[in-house]
């Protein structure tokens, strides 16, 4: 990893699932675990982090451990610009987060894998453990409650890449000095561009990770300059 360099604290916070990895981590596992039947079965009778759970459950009935589950989430594709694009975010010290609704385990594992686990100062997610070689899951992130918090402790600039629906109630709450990177055609994109006055951040579409990597260093370097 390269090392890192002083410059003005801009905080990038990455939403994970479909923005910082190409495709949803709880969906990739119940596919590659051979659980997509009866994830769909369950699908309508219990919240998700809770399904999420009775999944991890049926794993560990079928004598999977967490150790394969982890094995899983290793094919989980991330784009080598998006990756390089949080190392360089990185080494030019911004403090990189990330909010999301996925969890722990899975998302550590993953960022572990592909070397960026260390380029992060805070995971905001669903807490998650291993209990009695057991997979845990449980409910606890409020994305909007979290992002306020964010708000309240202000650092000079804000860098906000999401995709979601649930992406744009943190979208609202963004200054005209910070900036908002929705990835083009998803929900996020087409909220914004639906009511686009009601956003005050300075908005950059992308729509892979080649246009990501350009842009989010573009805008880091043009914070830094400024």
């Amino acid at each position: 990893m390269p090392p890192k360099m002083t410059a003005t604290v801009t905080v990038v916070i990455f939403y994970f699932d479909r923005t910082l990895i190409d495709g949803d981590s709880d969906r990739w596992v119940v596919t590659e675990m051979g659980l997509l039947d009866l994830f769909n079965q369950l699908r309508s009778t219990l919240p998700w982090n809770s399904l999420m759970d009775r999944m991890m459950k049926e794993l560990h009935s079928q004598g999977k451990t967490a150790d394969d589950i982890a094995e899983s989430l290793k094919k989980t594709p991330v784009n080598p610009r998006t990756a390089a694009a949080i190392k360089s975010a990185y080494a030019l010290g911004c403090d990189l987060r990330i909010l999301s609704d996925a969890n722990q385990f899975f998302i550590d594992k993953i960022l572990e894998h592909h070397g960026l686990l260390g380029c992060f100062s805070k995971i905001y997610t669903n807490p998650s453990y291993v209990e009695e070689g057991r997979l845990r899951i449980f409910p606890y992130l409020h994305m909007a409650a979290v992002y306020v918090q964010l708000i309240c402790a202000r650092q000079p600039n804000f860098i906000y890449l999401g995709d979601g629906s649930g992406d744009y109630c943190p979208t609202l709450k963004l200054r005209d000095s910070d900036y908002v990177m929705p990835r083009k055609n998803y929900p996020l994109w087409n909220r914004i561009f639906s009511d686009r006055a009601s956003v005050k951040a300075e908005v950059h579409e992308w729509s892979n990770g080649e246009e990501l990597e350009r842009i989010l260093l573009h805008l880091i370097n043009r914070i830094s300059s400024e």
